[in-house]
């Protein structure tokens, strides 16, 4: 006979998954600062980022089934993957001129980024980064916000503003180069969050990240190549 567990849906469920999102954000910010005045920098809040943000859904998840809770699973994944598709593609577009505009304007490569996904081979892991971001603010963090009954443009808003913010926190980089990536971000987190809001289902958000993530990839390494 299946052992009876407590409900996925209830409110101790809900209140954990919101008190455990926060409390990983407090966490990695606290880390983030002080890191910045040690010789290790941003790494450790980097690390506890990457790793804190995916296991902790995925603890939850295997633990108390709350896959669709977090939006990993149910909702519109189609209707979530294709308009995921068109507006990933927009921000691709919109990214790749401002991008041009941007170096046309006399604006410097992002050295530091580039040395660092070259030199510390980062750049393959930037898919596991893309999943640890969206897992955290699109599905944990924005599900329980909304199931808490905040209003729903309000979460929407506050998520993509703790997403654009924590660059700054877990950026082992320049202010210059962490303030253009938290430009970037701002966009990919209003267009997901609205995304997830309508779908209940937070791969489209992914598909949106991972097509932006790839525009980034070539403001970094082919458009400066064609510029100068």
């Amino acid at each position: 006979m299946k052992p009876v567990t407590a409900s996925s849906s209830g409110p101790e469920s809900l209140n954990a998954r919101f008190t455990l999102s926060f409390a990983l954000m407090a966490a990695i910010w606290l880390l983030g600062l002080v890191g910045h005045f040690t010789p290790l920098q941003e790494w450790p809040a980097l690390f506890l980022y990457f790793f804190g943000s995916i296991g902790l859904v995925l603890y939850r998840g295997k633990k108390n089934g709350e896959w669709e809770q977090m939006y990993l699973a149910g909702g519109d994944l189609r209707n979530s993957l294709q308009w995921g598709g068109i507006a990933g593609a927009l921000l691709f577009g919109m990214d790749i001129i401002n991008t041009v505009m941007y170096y046309k304007n006399g604006g410097a490569p992002m050295g530091e980024m580039q040395g660092i996904l070259v030199n510390r081979s980062l750049l393959y892991l930037f898919p596991l980064l893309v999943l640890a971001e969206e897992f955290l603010w699109r599905g944990i963090m924005f599900s329980a916000m909304i199931e808490k009954g905040v209003n729903k443009h309000l979460t929407v808003l506050l998520t993509t503003l703790f997403y654009v913010f924590n660059h700054f926190a877990v950026a082992p980089v320049g202010m210059k180069e962490r303030a253009l990536m938290a430009m970037m971000a701002f966009p990919i987190g209003i267009f997901g969050g609205y995304l997830v809001l309508k779908t209940r289902n937070v791969w489209g958000s992914v598909l949106v990240h991972m097509i932006t993530m790839l525009s980034m990839m070539l403001d970094i390494f082919v458009i400066p190549q064609l510029l100068f």
